[in-house]
């Protein structure tokens, strides 16, 4: 393999070199370019293309194309071209290619590797980061309370994973998120219906029904291609979930966000509505995980509080960017800026937008019915990138992961069962001006 030439130009800017990923159509990424857009970081992203949000967001030096058929040329070609101070996942999939470059390039490219170490952190980590039992276990040692767990290997094991009669389990595999991949099970017969879609290798005909609904055939190979994946079986929580979100450098917690979820998309979903705490546990367990592991980066955890004792468990880590990480929420509470001086040694701008208040709705999750209509008396934060017209209206009409046959089944499906649509809410669908939006929304 040829050495990645990485050295920076002479016209290079002195700003810091921001390039993020996404394999997704994320909106947290085009949040991201805009935080790092307001310190006036140089930024790059590679991502799905077309239609990808971050495509609409101004002052973004290059878009490079993610190829699913090629994920590790993409990501050395962004790399080489950008010349990236540090690299910025923003999903799942994009830690484990820069996982993947790592292990190649140790030996031919020491200096693309280091750039993956500078970015993410220690590489003796990686391995634990993106397993839920390895990551899990860890925090135990840790003294972090986590779910009684039990690995499922293979389907004998469900028959000896002693759980309590009567007390749901929750099945989860590696290597999925956005509620993808999490099942609550009752008993073993749904478990092992769990194991056999997850845990065993898809079978042809659903690679053939996923290549007739989606568009993005690239990625739905890659997704077949490693569809195998580790399952673990845990004990049901019951209580109210919880996440924060950090930023690290060589270990070392630099800002951190905590927050309890006041709403949901369904019932596996990501967030709608959110309020921020202080989150002291969760704080605590973030900064055990990151120093054991040597993070460099952003990356969150998901807990679960317990109802009756307030016991904060932990369930689960994203090793990546998640939904509070671009807030703007003050010192100690901007992961952005916290990261910006700890590149470029200088104090984050004392001019930074603060939100002020605890409650905050992500947009444009938070439709009606999706996030906004909570009957408290406390004010809502509406994350809406006001200044970015073109981006609104991409986040409100996104491009569907699907085709036409699959955007109609969907259309069908959401007829039939009455699923609200996050776009309810807004009533004007052609002036997005900042006042339009935020009146709407209020």
């Amino acid at each position: 393999m040829d050495q990645l030439d990485l050295s920076t130009s002479e016209s290079a800017s002195p700003r810091p070199r921001i390039l993020l990923t996404d394999t997704n159509r994320w909106p947290v990424v085009a949040r991201l370019a805009i935080a790092f857009r307001s310190l006036e970081c140089d930024i790059a992203v590679l991502c799905r293309t077309p239609a990808h949000p971050v495509q609409k967001v101004s002052g973004i030096s290059c878009v490079f194309h993610y190829a699913g058929h090629a994920p590790l040329e993409s990501l050395r070609k962004a790399i080489e071209t950008f010349h990236p101070d540090i690299i910025v996942p923003s999903c799942d999939r994009g830690v484990q290619h820069l996982h993947e470059l790592h292990a190649t390039s140790r030996s031919s490219n020491p200096k693309l590797a280091e750039l993956i170490e500078r970015s993410i952190g220690s590489a003796e980590g990686f391995p634990i980061t993106s397993r839920r039992r390895e990551l899990l276990e860890l925090a135990q040692s840790e003294g972090i309370l986590v779910p009684k767990l039990a690995p499922v290997e293979r389907e004998a094991d469900l028959r000896e994973w002693n759980a309590e009669p009567g007390t749901p389990w929750v099945m989860k595999a590696d290597g999925t998120w956005g509620g993808q991949g999490v099942r609550f099970v009752n008993n073993a017969d749904e478990a092992r219906e769990f194991f056999l879609e997850y845990g065993r290798h898809a079978s042809v005909a659903s690679l053939m029904r996923k290549l007739l609904f989606n568009r993005d055939w690239d990625w739905v190979m890659f997704d077949w291609y490693h569809s195998q994946r580790p399952v673990i079986a845990q004990t049901l929580i019951k209580g109210r979930p919880a996440n924060c979100a950090v930023v690290c450098w060589q270990g070392k917690v630099l800002a951190g966000i905590a927050v309890e979820v006041v709403k949901a998309k369904g019932t596996y979903g990501p967030a709608t509505l959110v309020h921020v705490v202080p989150g002291t546990e969760m704080m605590e367990a973030a900064g055990k995980i990151a120093r054991r592991l040597r993070i460099t980066g952003f990356f969150g955890l998901d807990f679960m509080i317990e109802n009756g004792t307030g016991a904060v468990y932990l369930i689960e880590m994203n090793p990546r960017c998640t939904p509070p990480c671009p807030l703007s929420l003050g010192k100690g509470r901007n992961l952005v800026a916290a990261l910006w001086s700890e590149m470029t040694g200088q104090p984050a701008p004392s001019n930074l937008p603060e939100i002020e208040q605890n409650f905050i709705a992500y947009f444009p999750k938070c439709g009606k019915g999706n996030g906004t209509d909570v009957n408290h008396h406390e004010p809502i934060h509406l994350d809406v990138p006001a200044d970015e017209p073109e981006l609104i209206r991409e986040l409100l009409h996104p491009l569907s992961g699907r085709n036409v046959v699959g955007q109609l089944i969907d259309r069908m499906w959401r007829k039939q069962n009455q699923e609200p649509a996050s776009v309810a809410v807004f009533k004007e669908k052609d002036n997005y001006t900042k006042k339009s939006v935020l009146g709407t929304l209020q």
